[in-house]
């Protein structure tokens, strides 16, 4: 892939916060009301969507056919797109479903543009809260109420004085709940159900660790590319690439991901 010039890197940019404005209108339109409609994809598990997340991600592909018509998308609602480059915008129009259709605000709209090697850009928005980070191309920032400030990852060398976040208590399989819980074990705090708005509070130093399983690559595109840039890492639980999804650690700096790892590496690749 050819390296992007400055023009066409402010023009991404661009055009992920046209993304996130629109995604920010059509969640907010449903978010705690009455008639919220929900279904549940899944036969086997509760699995919601509601009209919020599949007019979002309407909203977000309306633009990109106007603005990026070259660029393949891969949302989770409406699949694969196939363009002509070599970029993908890859959208998660509510990350944190459950979160949203019981009016917590710890949801939030993920967008990502990623290269044939992983994320190149990645906005974390959280429309409620008026909070928007993102990360890429020299930028590492957080909008919100209060103004912007820069993301910048915490230097936490220790497990014991690491605060450490996951979505469920339930971490994946057997094993790998296990191994969570085994390091769980080790850190001064844990707390759950967040969603991506952990990754979002990772970049911006409040936490140290963030540990999934299960993930799907539209859920850990955007905030691999958001702590990238706020000096973080993220992985897979064997410490390769995790943009395809399944086990995330993500961490504030190489110390502690590496004393997590020594952990979570004990599971078997699978």
């Amino acid at each position: 892939m050819a390296e992007l010039s400055t023009d066409e890197r402010n023009a991404i940019i661009a055009v992920a916060q046209r993304l996130a404005d629109a995604a920010r209108k059509e969640t907010l339109a449903h978010f705690r009301g009455a008639g919220l409609q929900t279904e549940n994809k899944s036969q086997h598990h509760f699995d919601p969507v509601t009209e919020a997340d599949r007019a979002a991600e309407t909203a977000m592909r309306h633009l990109l056919a106007e603005l990026r018509p070259q660029d393949s998308i891969l949302g989770e609602e409406f699949g694969f797109h196939e363009g002509e480059s070599d970029l993908t915008w890859v959208l998660d129009p509510i990350d944190g479903t459950r979160g949203y259709m019981s009016g917590t605000p710890t949801w939030g709209v993920l967008i990502a543009l990623c290269g044939p090697d992983g994320p190149l850009f990645g906005v974390i928005d959280q429309p409620y809260t008026a909070e928007r980070f993102m990360g890429g191309f020299g930028l590492a920032e957080m909008h919100g109420p209060h103004g912007n400030r820069r993301l910048d990852t915490r230097e936490t060398s220790t497990l014991e004085r690491a605060v450490l976040f996951s979505t469920f208590p339930e971490v994946g399989t057997d094993v790998e709940r296990s191994a969570f819980h085994t390091l769980a074990s080790q850190v001064k705090l844990t707390r759950y159900g967040m969603d991506c708005y952990a990754y979002a509070l990772l970049a911006l130093g409040q936490i140290d660790l963030v540990v999934e399983a299960g993930l799907q690559p539209y859920d850990i595109q955007a905030p691999i590319a958001v702590i990238e840039a706020a000096g973080g890492i993220v992985t897979d639980w064997q410490g390769n690439p995790a943009h395809q999804g399944g086990r995330v650690l993500a961490a504030g700096n190489a110390q502690l991901h590496a004393a997590a790892l020594d952990i979570l590496s004990q599971v078997p690749a699978g």
